[in-house]
């Protein structure tokens, strides 16, 4: 008999962001296999399209993956010092409720950190269950928030350090995104070599591959004719996306180019504050999209454009990527040199990319994919094949599967 699977994740659909669709891929593909799959996550609040604005029951069977939806206090888009109160009862809120809903047996608890907090609800259920706890590593806190200037108390680093260092020593495997964050938790934080392992990022391409261009979204936005660098998503302070802003005041008198921000997020006031005052007309902002007209919101781009701030030192491969290469569209990406995502373009060879910092040269790249129009099929084309053989969603959960 297949074992009860418990996924902790702090977002879930209908709440838009890459985490959120990461586990509900690797949740309904366990459940393809044969596996009771369970999910703890909190109520959605943000990154959501006004169609999904709406009450969701506390607990629903969602195609076959029973959701067990909790209230937490805000933890997205509020001050450090609220969201960091937050995330701290987040593991005590979400294990009573667990206790209360969940009475089978689990056999696997797999928690999606950030947030750090929650590995300690995997870890409790461990203890409770007697379940085998997976990590599933995506961004290594507090580290990256102190790159960003986010967290500064030297309390409360180390507090968070002190998680940290429990939760790998308490999980019983933790799972990673790409060779760099592999390296960087054996080398710098100590972790067993064995204890991790690498499972790529991975996204369902069916969706992308039905999608059609229809210049549905060209219209809605007033956008016919233009040559769109789409950038969709979270706008974070992670992103460093005033590079974009930046490029596009330099690029004012070409009146073809625009660069189109579809998202929300804390970065987003002052990404509108940069663009107002320099009275830009070549960079335009509009809300979340639903995850099922995403697809064809990025077919009817261009390029696809990702970035992370140049102040990271932690890996990270940007989720968007994934997004870009299933919908065969071309990627530019301004990164930090430790991410992997700068490796993935170049080997899929589905577009440019430059570290983050280097203004003149990730200018370069935009004006040569504008220039370099007559390849971007090609090089779309380059980037889907790759995630095809790399990156979809079966690939990647049946490597987890092997894992459990």
């Amino acid at each position: 008999m297949k074992k009860n699977i418990l996924i902790i994740t702090d977002s879930y659909p209908p709440e838009i962001r890459s985490a959120a669709q990461l586990m509900k891929d690797l949740a309904d593909g366990l459940r393809d296999k044969g596996y009771n799959v369970f999910v703890a996550t909190s109520y959605p609040k943000y990154n959501l399209a006004d169609s999904e604005k709406s009450v969701l029951p506390e607990i629903a069977d969602e195609n076959g993956v029973k959701v067990l939806r909790i209230k937490t206090l805000p933890h997205h888009k509020v001050n450090f010092i609220i969201r960091g109160i937050a995330q701290l009862l987040m593991p005590y809120i979400f294990f009573r409720k667990i206790k209360k809903n969940i009475k089978e047996k689990i056999g696997v608890a797999i928690v999606h950190s950030p947030p750090l907090p929650l590995a300690l609800v995997a870890y409790k259920a461990k203890k409770f269950y007697g379940a085998k706890y997976i990590l599933n590593l995506h961004d290594i806190f507090p580290q990256n928030a102190v790159d960003l200037g986010v967290l500064r108390n030297k309390f409360l680093i180390k507090f968070f350090e002190r998680m940290e260092r429990n939760s790998y020593k308490n999980s019983d495997l933790i799972v990673v995104p790409s060779n760099e964050h592999k390296k960087f938790i054996e080398k710098k934080r100590n972790v067993p070599v064995g204890k991790t392992q690498v499972v790529y990022h991975w996204i369902d391409s069916e969706p992308f591959l039905k999608a059609k261009k229809t210049d549905k979204f060209r219209k809605l936005y007033g956008l016919n004719n233009k040559f769109i660098f789409l950038f969709g998503g979270v706008l974070g302070p992670s992103q460093g996306l005033d590079l974009f802003v930046r490029i596009a005041a330099r690029i004012r008198d070409n009146k073809d180019i625009v660069f189109l921000f579809v998202g929300d997020g804390s970065a987003k006031e002052e990404l509108m504050k940069m663009t107002e005052e320099m009275e830009l007309k070549n960079v335009v902002f509009k809300p979340f999209v639903s995850l099922e007209e995403y697809p064809e919101l990025v077919k009817d781009c261009d390029v696809g454009i990702v970035s992370l701030s140049s102040q990271n030192t932690t890996p990270a491969v940007p989720g968007k990527i994934l997004g870009y290469m299933a919908a065969a569209v071309p990627v530019a990406a301004f990164l930090h040199k430790e991410s992997d995502g700068l490796l993935i373009v170049k080997e899929a060879k589905c577009g440019y990319g430059t570290v983050s910092n280097d203004e003149e040269k990730a200018l370069e790249i935009i004006l040569k994919m504008y220039n370099e129009r007559d390849k971007l099929k090609e090089y779309g084309e380059n980037g889907l094949n790759y995630l095809l053989a790399n990156m979809e969603k079966k690939v990647c959960v049946e490597k987890f599967e092997k894992l459990l």
